[in-house]
Formats: C-alpha cells, sequence, structure tokens
C-alpha cells in the first residue's frame, strides 16, 4: 500500500508538472506583452549591439596610439604611431605634458570616432520600432563619454518617445563596454609624472603594487621612452611615448658628469 501511494503521489506530480509545462507554452507571449517584455528589443539593447563593436574599435586604436585618433607629434614603435604624451627637443631637460588632461582628452576622441554612426544607429532605432507598428518621436541631442572604473559608457541625451497601446519614453538610454582603460590611464599619468619630474620614471614599482599589470619601457636611440603598460588578465594595453632628460649621441652619464 505504501509503494502504491508513492507511485500514485509521482503521477500527479508529473501530471502537475506537463500541465504546467503547457500553460506556459500557450500564454507565455501574452505574459510577455503584459509585462512588457515582448520580442522587440529595448532601445538601450538595441544601440548596445549597434554600436559596441564601434566603441571597442575606437578604444584599442587610442590604446595603442597613446591616446589620440590622429597623433600629430608622434614616434614609431612597430608600425605605429605612438603619440608623445610628454616631450622636450632638448638634452639634459625634463619633458613638457603634451596632454595634462589625457582622460577628457580619450573621451573626446571616443565621441569623435562614434558619432557618426550613433546618429545611423538612432536612424535604424526609429525604423526599427515604426516597422512594428509603433508612433515615434526621436529628439536627438549631444551624446557623452566617460572613462569609468572597469569600463566606458557613452550616454545619450537623445529623448525617445514610442507609442503603440501605451506610452513608453526613454531618455537615459546608455552603452557599457567593459574595458579597464580607466585605470591604464591613471598608471599612464602616474608615469609622466615622474618622466615629467625626473626625467624617469621606475617600472617595477607598479608591477609589485598591481600583479597583473606588466609595464615594459622602450628606450630608443634617439632619447624617446616607449611604455607599453598590459594587463595581464584580458590583454588591454596602452603604449605611449616620451622624450625627457635625453643624452646626446655617444654620450652616457659617467661622460657628463665628469
Amino acid at each position: 500500500m505504501e509503494k502504491r501511494g508513492q507511485v500514485t503521489i509521482f503521477i500527479i506530480v508529473a501530471i502537475v508538472i506537463v500541465a504546467l509545462a503547457v500553460l506556459i507554452f500557450l500564454f507565455y507571449p501574452k505574459i510577455q506583452s503584459t509585462l512588457g517584455f515582448g520580442s522587440e528589443k529595448s532601445p538601450s539593447q538595441f544601440m548596445q549591439e549597434c554600436i559596441e563593436d564601434e566603441v571597442q574599435e575606437a578604444v584599442d586604436k587610442l590604446s595603442s596610439q597613446g591616446g589620440s585618433l590622429n597623433p600629430e607629434h608622434y614616434f614609431v614603435y612597430l608600425n605605429e604611431q605612438v603619440e608623445y604624451l610628454c616631450y622636450t627637443n632638448q638634452y639634459y631637460v625634463p619633458c613638457v605634458m603634451q596632454q595634462p588632461m589625457l582622460k577628457k582628452h580619450i573621451e573626446q576622441e571616443i565621441k569623435s570616432a562614434i558619432q557618426t554612426k550613433s546618429e545611423k544607429c538612432f536612424d535604424d532605432l526609429e525604423k526599427s520600432f515604426k516597422k512594428q507598428g509603433y508612433s515615434v518621436d526621436l529628439k536627438k541631442a549631444d551624446l557623452k563619454v566617460e572613462l569609468l572604473p572597469k569600463r566606458v559608457a557613452v550616454s545619450f541625451g537623445n529623448e525617445l518617445t514610442i507609442s503603440k497601446s501605451s506610452t513608453e519614453k526613454y531618455d537615459s538610454i546608455r552603452v557599457v563596454l567593459n574595458n579597464n582603460l580607466y585605470e591604464l590611464v591613471s598608471i599612464v599619468n602616474s608615469i609622466l609624472n615622474w618622466e615629467a619630474k625626473y626625467g624617469d620614471a621606475e617600472t617595477t614599482t607598479y608591477m609589485n603594487y598591481y600583479h597583473d599589470l606588466k609595464v615594459e619601457k622602450k628606450k630608443q636611440t634617439d632619447g624617446t621612452t616607449v611604455y607599453v603598460l598590459t594587463d595581464r588578465n584580458n590583454l588591454n594595453k596602452f603604449q605611449f611615448a616620451s622624450r625627457s632628460v635625453a643624452w646626446p649621441p655617444g654620450y652616457g652619464t659617467e661622460k657628463v658628469l665628469g
């Protein structure tokens, strides 16, 4: 009798599970619509998928070129134009900062790089909603790029209002790229301060403190130093050039001091 009772319970539980599965299959689309989670992508999701690659491309290019899309004063290192972020054309003299507000400069460069693409993405977003039967009102505004801890955030000031059975308004559309450019730029600024003050920076200090960081210092024959910072976890890197307290060709420290 006990075994028959257990079998009966299992049969009842199985029937309940099957019934629930059938109900979910039949009514899930209506539940989605009621809760606002239909098959349509949200504006933020649409923009994330549309522009994320463009942001990543801009970040990669800026990171390999010292923070500028089109460097004006640069050193060619491994076929890449690496911008001087601290420079002097004299000997024995510390360099002068070329981009004292590096973070803000990079944010502006990313903005310039993605401006055209972002406008096209919003046009495509508007067309997408209209195709699905929505009435769309899109008021365009400026975009803002921020380097934040462990991410790059792009915020759009555009106001989007869509209407069908109800009206929804979006005025805080945002795209986020997971990247530690913020942290790398902070360390770059520290190195630049040492370069501007003493003409050199001790790279092992940074690696002792940041165990996941690799800092390489590539000395060149003209007195230029190319610094390459690499995150060992994700291989994100940032490289830049500096020329500070350079020695004339053929002169060593001991010869000058003697």
